[in-house]
């Protein structure tokens, strides 16, 4: 049941788009997802300010996405507010060895400006398919890099609309976290320090680290990419794979064939279901190896399923 609205003064306000109910399964690349009761999506940082802080003033409960590709939304949805970062704050700049981008820029897109320019550095990230703010704040990585080797600084605005800049050790990057997911702030602009490099080598490279993709991931179904964190000095799917837990179904969600840290949904999948797969496959891990994995996607709604 919807529990909230946006007054029609504050929506006349904004430049950007307000769904009432919008389905958020259009918002993930899971496609799983029960409606939010207000999406929107900001078409600049005043709007973002503006809905802050009425948000803030009227105490409702808000999430941020980007492109939903780390996300695992409940059935039920979100009872709140949901603010969508998407290409409306998407500008990509290029000032020599740096580039200049919003948050909801596609990382793709941003990998491609890069190479263009002979910027090397981001090609790890080919094919992550996360909004460069999603990317940043969760530290994502592949093929022995990630983000916080890239990243000079970044900007956020707080919940209270006041714009500040955070440099590369104000961020407190780790292993598929940074300090931007505790913060009560909102990614709004990064700057990364890329290396002039020969545009025909980046793209080798880029296109090496694309097949690799392509072979090793189930890119054929919806997934929100690995689903569990590796713990140390190991990796989670090859746990998983030797639990026994490859091919495991529950519904229409799936430990892939492929790559045993990916479930994927195979048309009709729910949350409940994912969840379901997620706690089986910790049950197994555990009593094979006696290692607890921790969630890499992150969950959001209430109950996180039913």
């Amino acid at each position: 049941m919807m529990t909230c609205r946006l007054p029609l003064s504050l929506v006349n306000k904004i430049q950007g788009r307000v769904r009432y109910g919008e389905p958020l399964r259009n918002h993930t690349t899971w496609q799983i997802g029960g409606p939010a009761d207000v999406l929107v999506e900001p078409a600049s940082r005043e709007d973002l300010a503006t809905i802050l802080a009425f948000i803030r003033q009227e105490a409702l409960p808000l999430a941020v996405i980007g492109n939903g590709s780390n996300l695992l939304v409940s059935d039920n949805g979100f009872r709140g507010v949901v603010i969508k970062i998407g290409e409306a704050l998407g500008r990509v700049n290029i000032n020599g060895e740096r580039i200049f981008a919003e948050a909801g820029a596609k990382l793709g897109r941003v990998t491609a400006v890069a190479q263009a320019a002979g910027l090397g550095g981001l090609e790890f990230a080919v094919g992550i398919p996360a909004t460069l703010g999603g990317a940043v704040t969760m530290n994502a990585g592949a093929n022995g890099a990630a983000m916080a080797d890239v990243v000079e600084k970044v900007t956020v605005v707080d919940y209270e609309g006041n714009e500040c800049v955070l440099e590369h050790a104000e961020i407190g990057f780790g292993y598929r976290r940074s300090r931007l997911q505790e913060l009560k702030a909102v990614v709004v602009e990064i700057v990364l320090h890329l290396t002039p490099d020969d545009p025909r080598e980046i793209k080798r490279r880029s296109e090496e680290y694309l097949r690799r993709r392509k072979v090793t991931q189930p890119l054929e179904y919806p997934s929100a990419g690995s689903v569990f964190k590796n713990p140390p000095g190991d990796a989670a799917g090859r746990l998983i794979e030797l639990a026994g837990a490859k091919g495991l179904r529950i519904g229409d969600a799936m430990v892939s064939e492929r790559h045993a840290n990916f479930i994927v949904n195979l048309g009709n999948a729910r949350a409940r279901d994912v969840l379901a797969l997620i706690g089986r496959v910790r049950e197994m891990v555990q009593e094979k190896f006696g290692v607890t994995l921790e969630l890499e996607v992150k969950v959001l709604g209430e109950s996180g399923a039913d």
